[in-house]
This record gives C-alpha cells, sequence and structure tokens, in this order.
C-alpha cells in the first residue's frame, strides 16, 4: 500500500470528526492497488488509525462500505459524461468527448471504477435520508440522451437503448483491456481513445442500415 499521504502514522491526514470520509478514501485507494476482495474492515480501520470497532458507527459491514465508494464513483462518472455533454462542439463531436471521458475516468479513478462494477448492492439506488432531493440522472441515462441527440433519425427501427448497451459494453470492454494491460499496442494499432470512436461510430451506423429481408 502507497503511504497514506506523508507516511502510515502521519495522522494529520484523518480528522475524528470525519472518520467517515476516511474509510471511503481508505477504501478507494485498496480497491484501486488490490481489487475489491483485496483488502479488510480492519485493514481499513489500520490504514486511518482507529480500532475495527470504530468503523461499525458508520458502515455496516465491508459491503455497506463497497457499496457507498461504488455510489460515489457512479456520482463522478456520471458528472464527467454530464459536463461531456453539455460542452461546447457539435453532437457528435459532444458524443465522441463522453467516450473519452468514460475512459479517462477508468484510468484515473480505478478504485472507483472496479467499485461501480464488482460490487453486488446497487449503488445507484436513492438515498432515504435524500428522499426529497431529485435523483440524478445515471450515467447510462446520460449516455441514451447523447445518442438520441446525436442521431435523431434513429436506428432504422432498432431501440435506442439496445444500441448504448452495445456502446456502453464496448466501452467497458476497451477500459477493462487497457487497464489490465491487454489492449495490444504497437506501430499501427490505434490508442484506447481512436479504437472506441471507431468502434461506437461502426456500431451506431451499423444499427442504421436497412436489414436483410428474410
Amino acid at each position: 500500500m502507497r503511504p497514506w499521504r506523508e507516511g502510515p502514522g502521519d495522522r494529520r491526514s484523518y480528522h475524528h470528526g470525519n472518520l467517515k470520509e476516511a474509510l471511503i478514501e481508505a477504501a478507494r485507494r485498496f480497491i484501486a492497488e488490490r481489487g475489491v476482495g483485496g483488502f479488510t474492515l480492519v485493514d481499513a480501520a489500520r490504514l486511518v488509525g482507529v480500532t475495527p470497532a470504530a468503523l461499525y458507527r458508520h458502515f455496516r459491514g465491508r459491503e455497506a462500505l463497497l457499496e457507498e465508494v461504488a455510489g460515489r464513483g457512479f456520482t463522478d462518472l456520471a458528472e464527467r459524461l454530464a459536463r461531456s455533454l453539455t460542452s461546447r462542439g457539435t453532437p457528435l463531436e459532444r458524443f465522441t468527448r463522453m467516450g473519452e471521458a468514460y475512459l479517462a475516468f477508468a484510468e484515473e479513478e480505478p478504485g472507483y471504477y472496479a467499485a461501480i462494477f464488482e460490487t453486488r448492492g446497487a449503488p445507484m439506488a436513492a438515498d432515504p435520508a435524500a428522499s426529497d432531493v431529485p435523483p440524478r440522472p445515471s450515467p447510462f441515462d446520460l449516455l441514451l440522451e447523447a445518442l438520441k441527440s446525436t442521431f435523431p433519425d434513429g436506428f432504422g427501427g432498432v431501440e435506442p437503448r439496445f444500441v448504448a448497451l452495445e456502446v456502453w459494453a464496448l466501452s467497458h470492454g476497451i477500459a477493462t483491456l487497457s487497464a489490465s494491460g491487454h489492449l495490444p499496442k504497437g506501430p499501427g494499432m490505434p490508442d484506447k481513445y481512436e479504437l472506441l470512436r471507431a468502434g461506437v461510430l461502426a456500431l451506431v451506423h451499423g444499427a442504421g442500415r436497412p436489414r436483410p429481408s428474410a
């Protein structure tokens, strides 16, 4: 585990009034370096310098902590995609920028990214304590919105949600291959951003082509 700011014993990095945030940060770092299954609550407690019993004041258990990290990750990802969707340029440029933002998020926030896709909980569930706050659009909602505005003529009868799922699956696959070091590289090979752009265009244009009659 990399040092906690200036070092594991540097308690200036943690203030007892914000234990919940310190635990979330500890879990995010553990997930980034060891994977979702690579740490225990005792590990998280040790990293922030408290007893394991102190963790239960904020989380029912390890799964609850993981779900909180996943929820934070979903929020961060959705905010990045929303900024791309409202940025300058043509609809196609904004749509392409969303793909770039997705890949950048996976690279820059591996802890969040892994938590989103490897936890069993429902990170997008509404917080009961904030039931009066309108739910934020999910990353998939934003992707679907962008897809419809970029290609207003549709996809030859193909349901836009199906196309959006295919685009997300492609994005996730490229991000995962890149993170694991299995994405082929070398002379003449596209980088992950070029590969995603080409793949998405092939998907959306292919979906819009007339289907051969039976």
